[in-house]
């Protein structure tokens, strides 16, 4: 089955940078088919949709969600099976375990922390 490994996680400062990354595995299609999902789960909160990578065909290239426009930006690289997520202007309320997703896999997930 497809296999989803998120990276880039720690520590940062109010006002901080993080970049994270998903490398997909054991595909059954080309990269570029799948659309690729930021989610996260804050402590106590429910999880979140965080940003979007879309498949090649799809019809918009990327989304963001309101908490995350404009600071958050995600691209990728499908001849290395990547898709990054790039966070600026960090704050404590964007603390919590990143994940990606591809339709119905997951990753792992990565721990963000903002301290204020």
């Amino acid at each position: 089955q497809v296999q989803l490994a998120e990276s880039g996680g720690g520590l940062v400062q109010f006002g901080g940078s993080l970049n994270l990354s998903c490398e997909a595995s054991n595909l059954y299609f080309e990269f570029g088919d799948y659309a690729i999902n930021w989610y996260r789960r804050a402590p106590g909160k429910e999880r979140e949709w965080v940003a979007l990578s879309n498949a090649d065909a799809g019809a918009r290239r990327t989304g963001y969600s309101d908490a995350v426009k404009g600071r958050f930006f995600v691209s990728r690289d499908n001849a290395k099976n990547m898709v990054y997520l790039q966070m600026n202007n960090l704050t404590p309320d964007d603390t919590a375990v990143y994940y990606c997703n591809a339709g119905t896999f997951w990753g792992q997930g990565t721990q963000v922390t903002v301290s204020s």
